[in-house]
Order: structure tokens, then C-alpha cells, then sequence
């Protein structure tokens, strides 16, 4: 990593584990395009103070949606309540300003018993996923697609660990995929250029 770009993952406080990784790349546009871990860029927007609602949220869906099992099966699958589905349905629909903040929430209330009701049966894959599409009907769309993206991982986890019985290796090995995964999603809903401009103004925000 170029000097600019190790001052600048210092400024926005990244993790040793990120920094470690960086020394690998270029420089920050190179890292933005070569990142395998979706929430380390989550991060990195929130620090920057990056701001795009129905990005977020519909990013999160498509998360939700599209994230792949080990099996060839998608996250969605994992959603066998119809409660769930109807969460990222509505949380499309509010994004694109065609449901309403009490349709949302009420959306949000049902998902949640969804997967409160899948955890009490055991059933901790659905359980996860079912969560996840409760969260990317919150309030706030980039903190959904933070917790929504890092709980797709987790759910794809723990599919992969029932399917194997084997937890350990097959769950990490899964959770790897998904992160991999979604931060192509997210390069292709956020651009560099996108990024580069909110550091831009970061930068100018901290210098004030």
C-alpha cells in the first residue's frame, strides 16, 4: 500500500488485520477492488461517512436473495416463512419508495418472530437467515446491509454445518464464499469513483 493510502485506512481507525492485508495492494482504489471481505468495506463506508439508502438496502436484499450455499442452494432458500420473504419484499419496495415506514416496520415485527420462532424449533440456519431479513427492514439501510451482509455470511455458515456435520472447517470455509461474494455485490452497487468522492469529502469534514 502506497503511503496515502496506509495514512488514510489509519485515519478511519481500520483493524491490524486490514492493515496487514493491505500491504499486499497498491493503493486504496486497488484495495477497494480486490477487498475479500464485505465487511470490512461495510466499515470502511460507515467511517467515511458514505450515504446511499436505497443502495444499502437494496444491496442487502440482493444479499439476502443471492448469497450462495455450498450445496448450490441461495440464501433465500433457507427463508421457508413466509414472513421472512415478505420482509425483503417490503424492504425492496421501501427502497424504491413504493411501501411505507409503518409497512416496514410492520414487515420488521413479523420477520422477527420469524426467526425467533425458527430458533425455539432449532432450526439455526433458518433462524439466521430469517434475522437477517428482519434487520434490512431497520430504520437505518446501512447499518441493514452492515448486520444483514454479516449475518448472510453467518447463515451460509451455519447451512453449511448442518448439511456437513462438520462445523468448523466447512462453516469457515462458507462464511469465506459469502464475504467473497458480497463484496463483489457491493463493488457493483458502490463504485470507486463513488468512494473516492465521499473520502474526498471526509477528509475536507475532518480538516474543518
Amino acid at each position: 500500500m502506497n503511503k496515502a493510502g496506509t495514512e488514510q485506512l489509519k485515519m478511519i481507525d481500520a483493524c491490524v488485520e486490514a492493515h496487514e492485508w493491505s500491504k499486499g495492494v497498491k493503493d486504496l482504489k486497488t484495495a477497494w477492488a480486490t477487498c475479500p471481505r464485505s465487511d470490512w468495506m461495510i466499515w470502511a463506508l460507515h467511517r467515511i461517512d458514505f450515504k446511499d439508502e436505497r443502495k444499502f438496502r437494496l444491496c442487502a436484499c440482493q444479499c439476502v436473495r443471492e448469497t450462495p450455499l455450498a450445496d448450490g442452494r441461495t440464501l433465500w432458500d433457507l427463508l421457508t416463512d413466509e414472513r421472512s420473504r415478505n420482509a425483503v419484499e417490503v424492504a425492496e419496495r421501501f427502497a424504491e419508495g413504493k411501501a411505507t415506514d409503518d409497512e416496514r416496520s410492520v414487515a420488521y415485527a413479523y420477520a422477527y418472530a420469524a426467526a425467533y420462532d425458527a430458533a425455539a424449533a432449532d432450526a439455526y440456519d433458518a433462524a439466521a437467515a430469517a434475522a437477517i431479513a428482519a434487520t434490512i427492514t431497520a430504520d437505518d439501510a446501512a447499518y441493514a446491509y452492515a448486520i444483514g451482509a454479516a449475518a448472510a455470511a453467518l447463515a451460509a455458515a451455519y447451512a453449511a454445518a448442518v448439511e456437513a456435520a462438520a462445523y468448523a472447517d466447512d462453516a469457515d470455509a462458507a462464511r469465506k464464499t459469502a464475504q467473497e461474494w458480497q463484496a463483489d455485490l457491493l463493488r457493483q452497487w458502490i463504485s470507486w469513483d463513488e468512494v473516492a468522492k465521499a473520502i474526498k469529502v471526509y477528509k475536507i469534514a475532518r480538516k474543518a
